[in-house]
This record gives C-alpha cells, structure tokens and sequence, in this order.
C-alpha cells in the first residue's frame, strides 16, 4: 500500500474544484479552471483556480503542463514550471502560454496543468574560493556528447 499524504486544500470560491489524480498512480493531482478565457496566439493569461493550498513543509508545489494540452494545442505554463512555497497561502494562479499560432478558449472547469508535490532542499549560500574537481569540470551544455 502506498503511503498517502493529505494536503489541505482551500475553497477560495465555492465554483472552485479540488484537484483531482487522473489514476491512483499519477504523480500530478489536475488542477481546473475557475476563469472562461481565451488566449490568443503568443499570449500569456493567468488562469485562477479559486483554491488556496497548504504545502508541507520541506516541499513545493510544481504546477506542470498537462501532456494534452501542451503537445496538441501548445497550451503551457508560461514559466514551463510555476513553484508554490510552502509558506505561501494565496490563489494558486496558473500562467498558461499559448505557443501555437490558434486561439485556445479555456471553459470553466476544464483541466489546465497538473500540481506535483515535491521535496525541496533549503539551500543556502555560502561564499568558498575553490570547488571541488570533477571529470567534467567547466564544460557546459552539451559538453557530456550527448
């Protein structure tokens, strides 16, 4: 049996609806819609879910593209991947872009990306004079030859 985490979840307007998981193995939880919208070629328009959510601590919220909507209509987040800290407690807003050359209309209630639940590593810099060494070294993108 997998282990389940509850995540609360906020009704900001009572049209809003909770995320929903496509299968019981799908790692995204779908997030609809509150806004009718339409987004023209090029643009970018942020979509309202209606929902405010509470983020463990020690994660983030990743909004993602859904497959459908970014590889047949070209509809994705505008950022590729919009993050929600876990301290944050307002609207989750969905930045989608529209990359195709058509007007995409957005219902009310439509699936528009998915919400994945990841760990995050609270990072902070520090200042050194060297780093270690590594086979690869200073080589950029691309340099593995791949």
């Amino acid at each position: 049996m997998k282990e389940v985490t509850r995540i609360p979840f906020k009704k900001l307007d009572p049209d809003a609806k909770l995320p929903t998981k496509a299968t019981w193995d799908s790692a995204g939880l779908d997030l609809y819609s509150l806004d009718t919208a339409v987004i023209g070629p090029g643009e970018t328009r942020n979509i309202r879910s209606g929902l405010a959510v509470e983020i463990p601590n020690g994660y983030f919220g990743g909004i993602y593209a859904r497959s459908g909507l970014s590889t047949i209509h070209g509809i994705r987040p505008a950022n590729c991947v919009a993050v929600i800290d876990s301290d944050y407690r307002g609207q989750i807003g969905i930045p989608l872009h529209n990359e195709s050359d058509k007007v995409y209309k957005i219902q009310k209630g439509d699936r528009v990306a998915q919400l994945v639940i990841q760990p995050c590593l609270y990072a902070v810099p520090v200042e050194v004079k060297e780093l270690s060494d590594t086979k690869r070294g200073e080589y950029g993108f691309g340099s593995s030859g791949k």
